[in-house]
C-alpha cells in the first residue's frame, strides 16, 4: 500500500508514473466506496434520532473524541488491509454525526432538494479541483501552510460558535469553510498527482475530510439562507 521513496519536494521523491496512477485510481475507488457507510450512518442517525440530544459541548466532545480516535486508528493501520475497514468505520461515524444537520434541513419545506444541491455542489467543486490538479504545474507545497492556519482559525471560531449559537457566525464560518476546504482539496489532489502521497488510505482520508467539510458547509449555508426566506 505504501512505496518507500526518498523525501524531497512535497516530502517524497517522485515515484513512477505507473505508481502515481495506481495510488490515484485506488484513492478514487475507496473515496467512492466511503460514500456508502456515510449515507448509511446519516440514515441511521436520522431514523433513530440518536444524535438529536448531542448539542453544545456534549456533541463537540463526542465528535472530536470519535473522529480523532478513529483517525489515529487509521494512521496505525494504513499499511494493512485493516486500514480500509477502519476508514469505512470512520466514514460511518462521520455520516452519523452529520445526521443532526441533515434532519434539520429535511425539516424545511425544500429540504431534500437542498441536500441534493449541496451534494451536486460538492461534486462540482471536486471535479474542478481534480481538473486543476492535473493542469497546474506549480509546486503547491507551500500553499498547505496557509490552509493549515486558516483551518485552525476556523476550528477555533467553530468551537466558540457552538457555545454562542450565532446564526451570523455560522453563516460566516460556512462560507470560509467552503473556501478553505476547497483549497485543501486542490492541495491534496495535487500531492497525489505529483507523487507526494503514496498511501491511498491516507490519501482517501484527506480527500474525504475535504469533501465532507465542503458538503457540510454548503448544506448549512443553504439551510440557513432557506430558513430565512
Amino acid at each position: 500500500m505504501n512505496e518507500q521513496v526518498t523525501r524531497v519536494g512535497y516530502g517524497y521523491a517522485l515515484p513512477s508514473a505507473q505508481e502515481r496512477n495506481r495510488v490515484l485510481r485506488n484513492t478514487y475507488w475507496l473515496l467512492a466506496l466511503s460514500l456508502i457507510p456515510t449515507v448509511l450512518g446519516a440514515w441511521v442517525g436520522v431514523a433513530t434520532g440518536i444524535t438529536r440530544s448531542m448539542t453544545g459541548g456534549l456533541g463537540l466532545i463526542v465528535f472530536l473524541g470519535g473522529a480523532f480516535g478513529l483517525m489515529f486508528a487509521i494512521e496505525k493501520t494504513k499499511n494493512s488491509a485493516a486500514g480500509v475497514g477502519v476508514l469505512l468505520a470512520f466514514t460511518f461515524f462521520m455520516g452519523l454525526m452529520l445526521s443532526r444537520l441533515i434532519a434539520m434541513v429535511l425539516g424545511l419545506h425544500n429540504g431534500p432538494s437542498l441536500i441534493m444541491t449541496a451534494f451536486g455542489g460538492t461534486a462540482g467543486v471536486f471535479f474542478v479541483m481534480a481538473s486543476l490538479s492535473t493542469m497546474i504545474k506549480r509546486d503547491l507545497s507551500g500553499f498547505g501552510k496557509f490552509l493549515f492556519v486558516g483551518a485552525m482559525a476556523l476550528v477555533i471560531g467553530s468551537i466558540i460558535n457552538v457555545f454562542v449559537g450565532s446564526g451570523t457566525g455560522m453563516l460566516v464560518i460556512s462560507v470560509l469553510a467552503i473556501g478553505i476546504f476547497s483549497g485543501f482539496m486542490l492541495y491534496d489532489l495535487k500531492r497525489i498527482v505529483d507523487g507526494g502521497e503514496t498511501n491511498y488510505i491516507t490519501a482517501t482520508l484527506a480527500l474525504y475530510l475535504d469533501a465532507f467539510n465542503v458538503f457540510q458547509s454548503l448544506l448549512a449555508l443553504l439551510g440557513i439562507t432557506s430558513s430565512n426566506d
